[in-house]
């Protein structure tokens, strides 16, 4: 039997509940008081891929909010709405709905994504932007035909994710042990542990969530080529103005490094990037430690706001 959306409900020292942005329901969990940091998860994840930062934020004086994104965990799953316009909208809709104009904004994997578009189609809401293991959209395009023996490589999985139906099937069959299997082989050896890996595992068996979640894979996939598609294209040329830490790891084996280097020639803002040795796709879990110091040490930089 699948199970239901309360096995995200994972205690701790945080909150849960629901916010309404733009007629649609989100999960969130939050800790802590202060300037608001959004946290955005990526594939094939949920909030819970935050904990660690949660609690290291709220214990620098932040107000951390961790969203389950559209279709995935608590949070509500339409039949439409996972392109990255969209899903920009959601989350800036979600900064307005938790009584604030802006945020620093963290993303990882596809929260990363709709990060930089959060920061060029409504750039008021983003104070700070924080991008993890998520090259800005133009360098994935670019990559994916100029790199075929690397990034295209590198992407097989996501571009076998286009086929209808059979994606899901495979994803959640055996209690979703292709989950499992993906977060192995993403991250450094020894990540996650079993009981992490079962967590993930459960999250994504929830019904409608492995469908919600290629979605987002196929209107990337399918809409190049499509008017939709140039149309954002053409919009994320526009440099984006918010201060940006970039932080990747030397192990990722699905977002090739050096194409994530290049993302520094859309920003007109102060920028930092970060290379973090040891660590795989998930460098904010992998060496979460490490990655905290870097990231509360960026967000307690004032000069980058002069």
């Amino acid at each position: 039997m699948a199970p239901d959306e309360s096995v995200v409900q994972v205690e701790g020292p945080w909150t849960h509940r629901a916010v309404h942005a733009g007629g649609t329901r989100f999960h969130i969990v939050e800790a802590g008081e202060g300037p608001l940091v959004l946290l955005l998860h990526g594939f094939p994840q949920f909030w819970w891929t935050w904990r660690h930062q949660l609690t290291s934020l709220a214990g620098a004086g932040y107000r951390a909010v961790a969203a389950d994104l559209r279709g995935y965990g608590g949070s509500d799953k339409p039949p439409r709405g996972y392109d990255l316009p969209t899903l920009a909208a959601d989350a800036t809709g979600l900064i307005r709905a938790l009584g604030e104009t802006c945020a620093t904004v963290v993303g990882h994997d596809w929260g990363g994504l709709l990060a930089w578009t959060m920061a060029v189609l409504d750039p008021k809401c983003v104070h700070r932007l924080v991008v993890v293991s998520a090259p800005h959209p133009l360098r994935v395009r670019r990559s994916l035909v100029a790199d075929p023996f690397g990034q295209l490589k590198a992407s097989r999985r996501a571009i076998g994710f286009q086929l209808p139906l059979l994606p899901e099937r495979r994803l959640t069959r055996h209690d979703a042990a292709l989950v499992g299997r993906l977060l192995d082989e993403r991250s450094r050896p020894g990540w996650p542990a079993p009981d992490e890996s079962r967590t993930y595992r459960e999250a994504f068996r929830i019904p409608a969530v492995a469908h919600s979640a290629l979605e987002y894979h196929r209107w990337f996939g399918r809409s190049q080529l499509r008017p939709d598609g140039r149309r954002y294209a053409r919009a994320m040329r526009t440099p984006v103005e918010a201060p940006t830490l970039q932080v990747h790891g030397a192990l990722d084996p699905v977002v090739l490094p050096r194409t994530a280097i290049g993302s520094s020639r859309y920003v007109a803002a102060p920028y930092r990037w970060r290379l973090m040795e040891g660590a795989g796709h998930f460098p904010h879990e992998e060496v979460a430690d490490v990655f905290d110091t870097e990231l509360l040490g960026w967000l307690n930089d004032p000069e980058l706001d002069r």
